[in-house]
């Protein structure tokens, strides 16, 4: 099933997600609509809160990128209770990023090239890994998510201050995209 995605201004995209019991009520339903809902949206990576669920899973396709990232072809994967456990800052890189919970709002975001991750893989086995380059930047961007937080928290105070009028228009429901969405006007 096509979830809505919950637009900046949505309570949940605010507050920080909840880790998940061993016996967590049609999760693998759950993950099945979010990669179908990702799908949907055309993007490459999907928190629960985006969906209305303050819980800490997150699905990332990257074989859509697999033309210029040819390391991600088949690349569908699900995370369950992850957390960030070490940033290695001796390394960042700067890129444009976008979110389908902001649309039309695109900022070049400086993240540390590779992370320490702890999570539990769809069968619910615990992983613990580096992982570095792009992925590494998908996985901090959902994984933000999950702390409450969108990638405009981490622009410069005067890039903000550009994407004012923007993120206004978004809180007012203006704002047009082709998927599915839950704004955060009444």
């Amino acid at each position: 099933m096509i979830l809505p995605i919950y637009i900046y201004g949505q309570g949940v995209l605010r507050k920080e997600a909840r880790d998940i019991p061993e016996d967590f009520p049609e999760l693998e339903a759950f993950i099945n609509d979010m990669y179908e809902t990702l799908a949907a949206s055309e993007g490459i990576g999907l928190a629960a809160p985006q969906v209305g669920k303050d819980i800490r899973v997150v699905v990332i396709d990257l074989d859509v990128l697999a033309e210029d990232y040819p390391e991600y072809k088949g690349y569908h994967k699900a995370f369950i209770n992850p957390h960030i456990l070490e940033y290695d800052d001796s390394e960042t890189d700067s890129m444009e990023e976008g979110c389908l919970s902001l649309p039309g709002i695109h900022e070049r975001v400086t993240r540390p090239k590779r992370i320490r991750v702890r999570y539990e893989d769809e069968k619910r086995l615990e992983n613990e890994e580096w992982v570095d380059g792009y992925l590494a930047r998908v996985m901090q961007h959902e994984f933000d998510h999950l702390d409450g937080k969108v990638f405009t928290d981490r622009i410069s105070p005067f890039r903000k201050t550009m994407i004012k009028s923007k993120l206004k228009a978004l809180l007012q429901g203006r704002y047009r995209c082709g998927y599915r969405t839950k704004a955060a006007v009444k």
